[in-house]
C-alpha cells in the first residue's frame, strides 16, 4: 500500500518543526511552494497543512501564511505513575507465532501501578484517535498491519502520543522500538550449520512476503556465508523456497542444512521431511527462529534463535514509563538473541 502523498509532506514539515529545523513563529513553505515542491495539487498540500494545524504545530494567519507553533513543553510527570492506563495490542491474543512479552511487560508497569489493557489490533479500526489519547495514556504496539492503519498512528504521532513499537522499526515516524537482534541472529544459526561442516546451506521462507524481520534475519545469513567463502544462497524470490516445494528444492541443489525464518516455518519443514522419509537431522540439519514453546516438543527438538520476550517486555514496560515520567521520547534499544542448540542439527560426515 503506497503512503498518501499528503502524508510525505505532513511527516516531512513535522520532522522539521520538532527538528528544530524550523523555529518556532518561522514561516513554513505556501500550499503552492508544497505543491511544487512535491508535485501534487494544490488540495494535498493545503490537507498537510490542515493535520498540522489541527494537532497544534502551526498557526494560520489570514493572507499572510502558515507559521510554527509554540510547542508548549510537556510538564514531567515525576513518578506519577499511579491511575495510569497504558494499551498492549497484538494482532492476536493467543498467538503462537508472537512470544511471551507480558512475562515482562506485566510486572514492570504494575510495580508503578500503571494498569494494562491487552487488545488486538482492530482497536486502531474501532475506536477514533480521540476516544485512544482520552482512554490510555500510552500504547505498546507489536507492529503487524501497519499500511493498515497508517492515519491513525500518523494522526498519533502528530499528537505526540507514547507509543513503543516492538517486532520491527517503522522508519516513517519516531516512535521507539524495542526489537531482536535478527541480523546477528541469522548470522548465528548459519554459522551453526557452517561449523557443523555443512556447505549447501539453504534459508526457508514462509512466503514470498518477507517482513523487515525476516529479511534481517536473511541479511545475517548471507554475511555468514559470505565471511565463509560458500557460493549458494538461496534467493529470496525463489518460489521453491518455502515449505511448499521444500522436496524438489532440496533435491535440486543437495542442501544438508536449513535456516527457517521462524520455528513454525521450520516445524512444517521437519513435518514434510518425515513424511518423505527423511530424517532430521541424519539426513539434514534444520534451525528455527523465535525459541516457542513448541520448538522444544517437537521430535527431534528444534535448535532454534532464543528471542528474549520476557526482557523484551520489560525493557517496553521501562522505556514507556521513562517517557511518561519525563515527556522526553527514548531511544531505540536493540535486543541479543541467543543460540538454543537442540538435537535438529548435527555435524555432517561426506560420504
Amino acid at each position: 500500500m503506497t503512503k498518501p502523498l499528503y502524508q510525505t509532506i505532513l511527516l516531512d514539515l513535522k520532522d522539521e518543526i520538532l527538528s528544530g529545523k524550523l523555529e518556532v513563529d518561522e514561516q513554513l513553505p505556501t500550499e503552492k511552494e508544497l505543491s511544487d515542491r512535491y508535485q501534487v495539487s494544490r488540495i494535498t498540500s493545503k490537507r498537510a497543512l490542515n493535520e498540522l494545524e489541527q494537532a497544534g504545530l502551526i498557526y494560520r494567519v489570514r493572507g499572510k501564511g502558515s507559521f510554527v507553533k509554540n510547542k508548549q513543553v510537556k510538564q514531567p510527570i515525576l513518578h506519577t505513575t499511579k491511575n495510569k492506563k497504558v494499551l498492549f495490542l497484538l494482532p492476536f491474543l493467543n498467538d503462537l507465532s508472537v512470544g511471551n512479552f507480558t512475562e515482562g511487560l506485566l510486572p514492570t508497569l504494575q510495580e508503578v501501578q500503571i494498569e494494562v489493557s491487552m487488545a488486538t489490533l482492530d482497536v486502531f479500526s474501532q475506536r477514533t484517535t480521540e476516544e485512544l489519547i482520552n482512554e490510555y495514556d500510552g500504547i505498546i504496539y507489536y507492529a503487524e498491519k501497519t499500511d493498515r492503519f497508517l492515519d491513525v498512528l500518523v494522526e498519533l504521532s502528530l499528537k505526540n502520543f507514547p507509543i513503543i513499537v516492538l517486532d520491527k522499526k517503522l522508519f516513517e515516524f519516531n516512535f521507539p522500538t524495542i526489537l531482536s537482534d535478527n541480523v546477528n541472529g541469522g548470522l548465528l544459526a548459519t554459522q551453526q550449520l557452517i561449523d557443523e561442516g555443512h556447505q549447501n546451506i539453504a534459508y526457508l521462507f514462509g512466503s514470498l512476503a518477507h517482513p523487515q524481520s525476516v529479511r534481517n534475519r536473511y541479511v545475517g545469513y548471507l554475511r555468514a556465508l559470505k565471511q565463509a567463502g560458500l557460493l549458494f544462497h538461496t534467493s529470496p524470490d525463489d518460489e521453491q523456497a518455502t515449505p511448499n516445494d521444500l522436496i524438489a528444492y532440496i533435491t535440486e541443489h543437495q542442501i544438508t542444512g536449513i535456516i527457517c525464518e521462524n520455528d513454525l516455518v521450520a516445524i512444517e519443514a521437519m513435518r514434510i521431511l518425515k513424511l518423505h522419509d527423511y530424517n532430521v537431522p541424519d539426513d539434514l540439519s534444520i534451525i528455527g527462529f523465535d525459541n516457542i514453546q513448541a520448538a522444544q516438543l517437537v521430535d527431534p527438538p528444534l535448535t532454534t534463535i532464543a528471542q528474549d520476550f520476557t526482557r523484551i517486555g520489560a525493557l517496553a514496560g521501562k522505556t514507556l514509563i521513562s517517557w511518561l515520567a519525563t515527556g522526553q521520547m527514548p531511544q531505540d534499544v536493540n535486543v541479543p538473541v541467543r543460540l538454543i542448540n537442540r538435537q535438529s542439527t548435527k555435524e555432517r560426515i561426506e560420504k
